[in-house]
C-alpha cells in the first residue's frame, strides 16, 4: 500500500535531497544525488527557485538585482548551538525569518518528490498524508533545533495537526549507520574484500563518522543479535565540517587580492564568487594543486589597483598565468588543517573510552575529499579498519528510509540529558527549603522538587515506558499540573535550581473530585525516538493530555493558564 512508503529528505548544509527516484542537475549536465541547497527570494521575500536553479539564477543576476534578492545557501548551520526564532542573513546580508526559509526549503523538497513519485507511477495524485516522512538532522544539534525542524515541517504542510506521527526525525550519523551495517565488503573504498556485511557480525562496534558541510556528527554503536543497533557513546562532534575548508581558501582569496579588492568584488559580483566557491567544492576532492580560471570581473578590480601579476608576487604557494589561479598542493592541503584537528580531537575523545572499537566508517560529502580519508587513516588506520562507502553522501539518505520502516532497528540510545518532573511532597523542616513551603487546608507541602526520570549517559531502550502515579494536594483541585525539566547535571533537588531547563508541561482536568487526595492520575513517559512523549490520565474521570516534550520554549516563559 501507498501507505508504508517512506520519504526521506536530508535537508543538508551543502545539499540536499531525498533518495532514489531523483538525479539533480541534469539539465546542467550534471548528475548528483543531491541537489546544492541554495534558495531564491525577490524583494518581497516570495520564493523564487531552489537548487541548481537557484544558483544558476543568482549567477546571472545582475549586480543591482542581486543586492535586493535574498540567496540563502549553508543556512543549516544557522540552527546549530542555539536556535534562532529570529532570523538568518542571506549571501548579501539582507535578513529574513529563519522559519520562513526553512519552511519553503521543505515545501519545495516536499512537492517536488510528490511530484517526482506522481511521474514515475503514471500520474496518480499523491497527497504528502499518503506517506511517512523522514527529516534528517544533525546529531549534535540540540533538542530546540530539531523541535523547530518539526514545526519547519509542519508548517511546510508535511503533515498536519493530528498526523505529527507521519513525520520522523533520523538522526544523520545513525541513518548513516543502519545503511552502513548492511553494506557487503565491497561496497566500501578498500582493498580488502574479505570481510562480511556489520550486521552478521553481532558484538562488533564501530564508529560513524559523518562528515556534513556544516557538522562532523559521531556516533558509536554496537550490532546486536538480529542486527539492530545499540549507541555505546551519546552522539557528539563539532561545527568543522566541509563548509571550515572553504572559508579558509576564501581568506586566501582575500589576502591575495588585498586592498579591498576582493571585498569589492564580492559585495558587487555575488554570482561569481557562488560559482568559484561551486567550483572549489570539486577541486577539494583530489590531493593535487588547484587551477582555475580567474573570474573576469574580478580580474578587472584588480587591475584598478595594480598590474594582477603584482598581486601574486608576494603570497607564496599560488602563481598566476594565463588569466589562471594555480594553489600548490601544500597550500591545498593547509585549509584542511583546522577541520582535520577538530575531527581527530573528537575521535581521540571517545576513543579513550572503554569500548572496543574495530571500525571507523567515513560517510557525508566531505568525505568524497581524499585528503580527509587519508588523514583520518593516517591517524587512526594502524588500530582502527577505516571505511568509506562507494557513495558516501548518499548513506544517510539511504537509511532514512529504512530507519523510517523500522524504527526498532536502533535498540537504545544514551540519553543526552537528565530529565525530570516538578513534585509535591509533605513538608519537612529537616531537609525542605523554607521558601519551598505551601500550606493549603490540607497541611504543608513541599513544592518544586525536581523527581528523575532518566539520567544523563543511561541507556534507553526503544518504545520503552515509564509509569507514575501522582496525587493531588487539595481534595476539591480539579487539574493537576506537571512540568518538565532537563538538566545537564546528574541530580538537581529543585526544578530551579542552576541549569535546569522547563522542556514542556501538561495540565489535566479531574473533574471529579470524590475521593479527595487519594485520586490518581497516571502519567505514562514514552522514550524513544528522537523525543519524549508524556501522557496523564485522571483514573477517575478518564480525561486525559500529552504533550511531546518541547524543548524550544524557554523556562521562563509562563503561560497564565499555568500560574492559576
Amino acid at each position: 500500500s501507498v501507505n508504508s512508503y517512506i520519504i526521506a529528505i536530508d535537508l543538508g548544509t551543502a545539499f540536499s535531497g531525498y533518495p532514489q527516484v531523483k538525479r539533480w542537475g541534469q539539465e546542467k549536465g550534471l548528475d548528483t544525488p543531491k541537489a546544492p541547497t541554495c534558495l531564491l527570494f525577490d524583494e518581497q521575500q516570495n520564493f523564487q527557485s531552489f537548487g541548481y536553479k537557484a544558483r544558476d539564477t543568482y549567477i546571472r543576476m545582475k549586480a543591482e538585482k542581486a543586492k535586493k534578492s535574498y540567496y540563502f545557501e549553508n543556512f543549516k548551520m544557522s540552527l546549530y548551538g542555539k536556535v534562532k526564532d529570529s532570523s538568518i542573513a542571506a549571501v548579501n546580508g539582507r535578513t529574513m525569518k529563519a522559519m520562513t526559509v526553512f519552511t519553503e526549503a521543505l515545501r519545495f523538497l516536499k512537492e517536488d518528490a510528490l511530484k517526482t513519485i506522481s511521474t514515475n507511477s503514471n500520474n496518480c495524485e499523491f497527497l504528502p498524508g499518503d506517506f511517512t516522512w523522514v527529516l534528517t538532522v544533525p546529531a549534535i544539534w540540540d533538542d530546540s533545533a530539531k523541535q523547530f525542524m518539526r514545526e519547519a515541517a509542519t508548517q511546510a504542510g508535511i503533515v498536519s495537526k493530528g498526523s505529527e506521527k507521519k513525520l520522523v526525525i533520523a538522526l544523520e550519523p545513525e541513518a548513516a549507520s543502519i545503511w552502513c551495517k548492511k553494506i557487503p565488503a565491497e561496497g566500501f573504498l578498500s582493498e580488502d574484500h574479505s570481510r562480511t556485511a556489520l550486521q552478521k557480525t553481532p558484538g562488533t562496534q564501530y564508529i560513524v563518522v559523518d562528515c556534513g558541510g556544516g557538522t562532523i556528527d559521531i556516533t558509536v554503536h554496537e550490532v546486536l543479535r538480529g542486527g539492530a543497533l545499540k549507541e555505546l557513546h551519546k552522539a557528539s562532534g563539532n561545527a568543522m565540517g566541509g563548509q571550515t575548508v572553504n572559508g579558509k581558501f576564501k581568506e586566501f582569496l582575500r589576502e591575495i587580492f588585498c586592498d579591498g579588492v576582493w571585498d569589492e568584488f564580492e559585495a558587487n559580483h555575488p554570482g561569481e564568487v557562488q560559482k568559484l566557491m561551486y567550483d572549489f567544492t570539486f577541486m577539494k576532492q583530489v590531493d593535487q594543486e588547484a587551477n582555475f580560471s580567474c573570474p573576469h570581473n574580478l580580474i578587472k578590480a584588480a587591475e584598478k589597483k595594480k598590474p594582477i601579476e603584482k598581486f601574486f608576487v608576494q603570497v607564496k604557494d599560488v602563481s598566476f598565468s594565463d588569466a589562471s589561479v594555480q594553489i600548490s598542493q601544500e597550500k591545498m592541503r593547509s585549509f584542511f588543517l583546522e577541520s582535520l584537528s577538530g575531527i581527530t580531537e573528537s575521535l581521540r575523545e571517545i576513543l579513550k573510552k572503554k569500548i572496543e572499537i574495530k571500525y571507523i566508517l567515513l560517510v557525508g560529502g566531505y568525505a568524497l575529499s581524499k585528503v580527509l580519508r587519508d588523514h583520518i587513516k593516517n591517524q587512526f588506520g594502524s588500530q582502527y579498519e577505516v571505511l568509506c562507502p562507494y557513495l558516501p553522501q548518499e548513506a544517510i539518505m539511504k537509511g532514512a528510509v529504512m530507519f523510517g520502516k523500522d524504527r526498532a532497528v536502533i535498540a537504545s540510545r544514551k540519553s543526552g540529558y537528565t530529565y525530570g518532573y516538578s513534585d509535591c511532597d509533605r513538608f519537612d523542616a529537616a531537609k525542605h527549603k523554607e521558601d519551598k513551603k505551601l500550606t493549603n487546608s490540607e497541611g504543608d507541602w513541599c513544592i518544586d522538587l525536581f523527581t528523575k526520570m532518566v539520567e544523563v549517559d543511561q541507556d534507553v531502550g526503544f518504545d520503552k515506558t515509564k509509569e507514575y502515579i501522582f496525587t493531588p494536594i487539595e481534595s476539591k483541585q480539579k487539574t493537576m499540573e506537571i512540568r518538565f525539566f532537563s538538566t545537564e547535571r546528574h541530580n538537581l533537588t529543585y526544578i530551579d535550581d542552576w541549569g535546569a531547563e522547563q522542556v514542556g508541561q501538561i495540565l489535566v482536568e479531574m473533574p471529579d473530585t470524590t475521593g479527595g487526595l487519594k485520586r490518581q492520575v497516571k502519567l505514562e513517559l514514552i522514550f524513544g525516538d528522537t523525543e519524549i512523549t508524556a501522557k496523564a490520565t485522571d483514573l477517575l474521570s478518564n480525561s486525559e493530555a500529552m504533550v511531546t516534550l518541547d524543548f524550544i520554549s524557554s523556562k521562563d516563559v509562563r503561560d497564565d493558564e499555568f500560574s492559576r
